[in-house]
């Protein structure tokens, strides 16, 4: 079995972006072939999220809007008390984000079948940010014979 390893960056949007993996993780698959295995995302980031879907606009808007009723950005969290944590100057108010974040996941596994990633019809990797704009890194591994 072969392990390959590879970090993407992806900047993303003000506030709550999502963005479609599928062409960086088929990318990778052309040059890194596969025949059976599974590839892993992980997204190295407190506040960002990983999640398989449909990637469909208003879709995603509708994503966007519960999330935000899960966890209001203008609600109060603890997290938010910069006065009584030790922070860096440039700490966002993020507490929101933090609990978006807990309710997804920070990786996907997608098996591999005959070179081709077994995703459904409709399916898609996809990242999520809770906290843009940034510059987000994934690493994306492949594993398989």
């Amino acid at each position: 079995m072969t392990i390959t390893n590879h970090f993407i960056d992806i900047e993303t949007e003000p506030g709550i972006s999502i963005h479609n993996l599928n062409p960086y993780i088929k990318d990778l698959l052309e040059a890194n072939p596969v025949n059976n295995g599974y590839v892993l995302v992980f997204a190295r980031h407190t506040t960002t999220a990983l999640f398989i879907n449909e990637y469909e606009e208003r879709l995603l808007d509708d994503i966007k809007v519960y999330l935000e009723k899960l966890a209001p950005p203008d609600a109060k969290y603890l997290h938010n008390d910069l006065h009584l944590r030790v922070v860096p100057p440039d700490e966002p108010i993020n507490g929101h984000s933090h609990l978006m974040a807990i309710t997804l996941n920070n990786s996907e596994y997608i098996p591999i079948v005959e070179g081709i990633l077994a995703l459904g019809t409709w399916q898609s990797v996809m990242l999520i940010e809770l906290d843009g704009p940034r510059k987000r890194n994934l690493l994306i591994q492949i594993c398989g014979e």
